[in-house]
């Protein structure tokens, strides 16, 4: 059964800490809260569904505008998909929801920019009678979200810290193994949570000593890539290289948190002339799989796009028909005001060994481990 934890975007660094000083297992939330937001009335069948989205940092995020686009169409569904821009700040993301506001949306799905700081524009939708869904980040400290919708998160964290392990272990039977962790940008509520969800595996090793941060540098300041940006990982990568890796001392593994990530970390352990240690991943981007299968990144996770899309379309859906969306968790998502009930997906761990199986049912995924 599932524990949980109180997830607080500005407390990211104090959890984080925590995982690694005496973490437990815990979720988001302690306790169940209400099944909804208030009586579901139902809205016209061509209404107005507003999706904003964060910049284009992944190829996921690039995916969905298109699905959600295509989707909500063929649905019957006027849609207003909108991107962040590449800007730090979440300022394009609080225009464009209030603008959605101002036209009339009757639901809108939010993939959030700055998960903390979006409390002011879901209280001005809920006062205009929309529907507010958290699509794969929890948005906090608000009472005014209605459904949360992702991959379950956690679980990825574990997945991620597990083949870690396995991974290393399969180059070098024996430990002690070093690592280095790094963790996605502070301003991302999942940051905290793939973190702590690898740290649930891997504190029990560190504590042991079979593995052994390298660096020392296990804080989420220390560890955390601002704006999810390869550039900011490689100039981490090169740094810690440098500093604790220029003599004869081996890097085993590197916890990274997502693809782009994890492609950036190779990118400067090839241009030190080391070996690749073992390097975790996430989102079964082409260029990754393709590193997969060519022996370099170790692992990645696939959490397909095209059925988390489905299913937030699939809540819409209800939510027009006046009906309550489906969910399957109503304790775990606290976020800080309320406990939002959740529909969760499960994540698909990824080898070279396991990937034609993983992605037998995506085209484009699966011509590549041929």
């Amino acid at each position: 059964m599932r524990r949980s934890f109180l997830i607080k975007s500005v407390a990211v660094g104090a959890a984080v800490a925590l995982a690694l000083t005496g973490c437990s297992n815990d979720r988001e939330g302690t306790s169940s809260g209400d099944s909804g937001s208030g009586d579901a009335k139902g809205f016209a069948k061509d209404g107005l569904i507003g999706v904003a989205l964060p910049s284009k940092t992944s190829e996921n995020w690039v995916l969905a505008g298109d699905l959600f686009t295509n989707g909500l169409k063929e649905a019957g569904f006027k849609s207003d998909v909108q991107y962040a821009g590449a800007s730090t700040t979440v300022a394009d993301q609080q225009a464009q929801i209030t603008a959605m506001v101002t036209k009339g949306a009757k639901v809108i799905v939010i993939g959030a920019t700055d998960a903390a700081q979006l409390s002011t524009q879901v209280a001005a939708a809920h006062q205009a009678g929309a529907k507010v869904i958290a699509y794969d980040r929890l948005i906090t400290n608000t009472p005014d979200v209605d459904y949360y919708i992702a991959f379950d998160n956690f679980k990825v964290g574990q997945m991620q810290g597990q083949a870690l392990l396995d991974g290393m272990k399969a180059k070098k039977p024996t430990g002690p193994w070093t690592v280095e962790l790094f963790s996605g940008s502070p301003d991302d509520n999942n940051a905290g949570v793939f973190f702590n969800g690898a740290m649930d595996v891997l504190k029990p090793a560190i504590d042991k000593g079979d593995v052994v941060v390298g660096s020392g540098q296990k804080d989420v300041k220390q560890t955390a890539i601002q704006g999810w940006k390869a550039e900011g990982a490689q100039s981490r990568m090169d740094s810690l290289l440098n500093s604790t890796y220029n003599g004869g001392k081996t890097l085993d593994g590197v916890l990274s948190p997502n693809d782009t990530l994890a492609r950036a970390i190779i990118t400067s352990v090839k241009g030190a002339g080391k070996p690749i240690p073992v390097v975790t991943g996430q989102d079964s981007e082409v260029e990754s799989v393709k590193s997969i299968m060519a022996g370099e990144q170790y692992s990645t996770i696939n959490k397909d796009t095209r059925k988390l899309v489905a299913e937030t379309i699939t809540m819409v859906k209800s939510l027009q028909a006046g009906t309550e969306p489906q969910v399957n968790d109503t304790k775990s998502y606290n976020n800080g005001s309320k406990v939002v009930p959740a529909y969760l997906l499960p994540p698909v761990i990824v080898t070279k060994a396991t990937a034609a199986e993983a992605y037998a049912n995506d085209p484009k995924l699966s011509a590549l481990t041929k």
